[in-house]
């Protein structure tokens, strides 16, 4: 399995769904890309959009959520209880599944650049990725707010941006990006309205106050409930665990008899600090999380490469329409651009390997990344095509829009396999210029590959003509084969 990434942008919209919508769609539309969770709050205004990416797409798919945000909400007419300076008000990048902290950094970097560039945005470098040590604290990041900000940025020297234009932009503010450890987001709803009291309290338990360590938290009135709220974020939550937190809560709560209505998580949160709670609460002894929670002994046995691949392979031998041949064909061909890259790779430790061969290399290895990155979303895109056919035809047959809904989903069903053609044909072509190249060590790793690619464009094709057939758009029909009959000639002129 690849590097993935987590990321976490939080949006200065809490309250129009179409807008958020769009937002989460910007994200869906880059490869790789796995919507996880998109958690609202009217009362913050605010936004939370958990993903995970591929490192090869992270970057894109952060810039292309922030591209969205920007063109969509006008900070002068934001109104919400959360502290903000943005549209897109910070976009932190998390390692998880063999991806590491450095990773993410460079990600947050030539992600700031690209927004500051492109976008006309003040970008502020927070946390792991921070370039100066007071604006590793998020707060201190967005002291002031969007108002604030917008009155200081471009005189006062601390508050020059990492990367964009030393002024604020006029409607999406300013931004942080980070590269950051897994945080929890923990809300404590109280039966108080006395917001001075949650003032104080606040100050008291958090780090800058000097209470709790690893620990932000903040006053907030919940117009909707008519309560306090103590939100509070653990930014190490092995440090400070949430029973912690509610522990220092009931110290200044229990005198007043003020009593907690509720909590909430935001956004996702690890198993492990769901855990550390129940093991402190219940006080048990010598608990090991790695042998004794089930999900996590399963979860370890899936996600190894053997299983993972045996999933894939009895899905196929079952006999539900999807995984089919285009799921199929896609797999191989991200299989032979992952061979591909694994021969060039090791081709480029070798000591015997010409200087001036080796950049030509490296941008194959980066651009069969991108390709099976993509070919691996095709994977998912066939098997969504055939569900949204099948929609279609439950559809009633006296209803007019069935036989319009059928033919649009039979025409995706097409161009999903003619992608995987492409992408494979290209991918193959690329393998073909580097051959004189690869090392005589992974020469049979090279020709799998190219092998795969092959058989990867074979398999499109037939499940582009199968789909085209059955369109009564007949010039279209015939233009989807044709290019399909293109990739499948390619298989005979470039055999390696």
């Amino acid at each position: 399995m690849g590097k993935f990434v987590e990321c976490v942008p939080n949006f200065s919209e809490g309250r129009d769904q179409d807008k958020i919508n769009k937002i989460v769609d910007a994200a869906r539309a880059v490869p790789g890309v796995l919507v996880l969770d998109v958690e609202k709050d009217a009362d913050h205004n605010r936004t939370v959009l958990t993903f995970i990416a591929p490192v090869e797409t992270a970057s894109e798919a952060m810039f292309a959520v922030t591209k969205k945000a920007a063109s969509l909400i006008d900070l002068n007419h934001h109104k919400g209880e959360h502290p903000r300076m943005g549209a897109t008000d910070v976009a932190p990048f998390i390692p998880i599944m063999d991806s590491t902290i450095e990773d993410c950094i460079k990600l947050a970097e030539v992600t700031a650049e690209r927004i500051g560039r492109e976008l006309n945005i003040p970008v502020y470098l927070y946390d792991r990725a921070a370039k100066f040590e007071h604006r590793k604290d998020l707060a201190k990041v967005r002291k002031g707010q969007f108002e604030g900000l917008k009155e200081v940025i471009g005189k006062d020297p601390e508050r020059v941006p990492d990367f964009g234009p030393n002024h604020i932009h006029p409607t999406a503010g300013a931004m942080a990006v980070g590269a950051r450890n897994q945080i929890v987001n923990f809300n404590v709803n109280l039966n108080t309205t006395d917001m001075e009291f949650a003032k104080i309290l606040a100050k008291k338990i958090r780090t800058s106050g000097g209470g709790l360590p690893a620990l932000r938290a903040k006053e907030i009135f919940l117009e909707s409930k008519g309560q306090v709220q103590m939100s509070t974020v653990l930014t190490d939550y092995r440090t400070t665990s949430i029973k912690r937190v509610m522990d220092e809560l009931q110290k200044d709560l229990g005198p007043k008899n003020i009593a907690v209505t509720g909590t909430e998580l935001i956004g996702l949160t690890t198993q492990e600090a769901l855990t550390d709670y129940a093991v402190e609460n219940l006080q048990v002894k010598d608990f090991n999380k790695d042998a004794q929670v089930l999900e996590t002994k399963l979860l370890k046995l899936l996600s190894s490469w053997q299983n993972g691949a045996n999933l894939f392979v009895d899905a196929l031998a079952n006999t539900d329409p999807t995984p089919g041949g285009g799921s199929a064909a896609a797999i191989s061909g991200a299989m032979g651009c992952a061979l591909g890259q694994m021969a060039i790779g090791i081709t480029l430790r070798g000591k015997k390997l010409d200087e001036a061969k080796k950049p030509a290399l490296n941008t194959l290895r980066d651009r069969l990344g991108e390709h099976k990155v993509e070919l691996q979303n095709c994977v998912s895109e066939d098997s969504s095509s055939f569900d949204v056919f099948m929609t279609a035809m439950k559809l009633p047959k006296e209803d007019p829009e069935r036989k319009v809904k059928m033919q649009a989903a039979l025409k995706y069903a097409a161009e999903v396999p003619l992608k995987t053609a492409r992408l494979a044909s290209e991918a193959m072509n690329g393998l073909k210029v580097c051959e004189v190249s690869i090392s005589k060590s992974v020469m049979s790793d090279y020709k799998s590959a190219a092998y795969l690619l092959r058989a990867a464009i074979l398999c499109a094709v037939e499940n582009v003509f199968i789909n085209a057939e059955s369109l009564e758009d007949r010039a279209c029909a015939e233009k989807l084969a044709a290019e399909a009959k293109e990739y499948a000639a390619l298989c005979e002129t470039a055999k390696v």
